[in-house]
């Protein structure tokens, strides 16, 4: 995929972002939303000034992971006001339609649901009218929501998540190539759900393989970010809304989230 000169010159700066960066796998089901919202919390933690996008029109996961079940308000110049939770600015379709119901959309409606998020929302307003990062939860794959997502902003980055299994990493190698060909920089490979801590006896067991990531990383002269293990208490974190960098922030798994949100920031700076 390449973007030709006509395509180029649609593309904006979100008004009142300063840094807009992509969370994407390639390959549904390997954490990239979980880890999308850990960071952004991370961040807020910090003192940071958040946004956090779900850019997944079929399959929104925001609402359920922050813990918002409520529809935007509109300002007096229409544009969606974002939902805030534990201090991020959060947007999502999954705000505005019911959570059973299925987007039976093609691809126009998909594009045009995203530009209105992303140029039609109010995205500093809780913020004194600017943000320091927008994180975009990206939808698995390499298609509509990612071409538009290159055409419409000015991305600072991405950010690949993936499993250390061979059928994850052939995705996320996809995805890291898309975002180079349209010249958006690669800050990092995450790993996660790298390894698992048994509780009773603390043997390490690498359910999804363990390494590869950070080969890969090295292969393709990216960073590598930093590995995720398998935890209980961030998989109920999720399901109950509460992101674990919320409610433990001195917590292991929050401080590995830390340290990852701090070198995506740093490379931004």
């Amino acid at each position: 995929m390449t973007l030709n000169g006509g395509l180029m010159n649609q593309i904006k700066k979100i008004l009142g972002v300063k840094f807009v960066v992509a969370i994407a796998s390639g390959k549904g089901g390997v954490g990239k939303s979980t880890t999308a919202v850990n960071l952004a919390v991370s961040l807020a933690n910090r003192g940071l000034k958040v946004g956090l996008l779900d850019a997944d029109i079929y399959g929104p996961s925001l609402p359920k992971m922050m813990g918002i079940n409520q529809k935007p308000e509109i300002t007096a110049d229409k544009k969606l006001i974002p939902l805030v939770a534990y201090g991020v600015s959060c947007l999502s379709i999954g705000f505005l339609v019911p959570e059973e119901s299925p987007a039976i959309w093609r691809g126009p409606m998909v594009q045009s649901a995203l530009k209105q998020l992303l140029h039609g929302a109010a995205w500093g307003l809780h913020h004194d009218n600017d943000l320091d990062i927008l994180f975009v939860d990206m939808p698995p794959g390499t298609g509509d929501a990612h071409l538009t997502l290159a055409q419409q902003v000015t991305l600072s980055g991405a950010v690949i998540v993936s499993t250390s299994q061979d059928i994850a990493l052939i995705d996320a190698r996809k995805g890291l190539s898309m975002f180079q060909r349209v010249n958006v920089p690669i800050l990092g490979l995450i790993e996660n759900m790298s390894q698992f801590a048994c509780p009773q006896c603390n043997h390490i067991t690498p359910i999804f393989g363990h390494g590869a990531v950070k080969a890969d990383a090295q292969k393709f002269n990216v960073p590598f970010l930093g590995e995720i293990p398998i935890d209980l208490k961030l998989r109920q974190s999720g399901d109950e809304g509460r992101p674990i960098t919320a409610f433990e922030p001195d917590g292991l798994i929050s401080g590995i989230y830390s340290q990852i949100a701090e070198k995506v920031w740093g490379q931004l700076i």
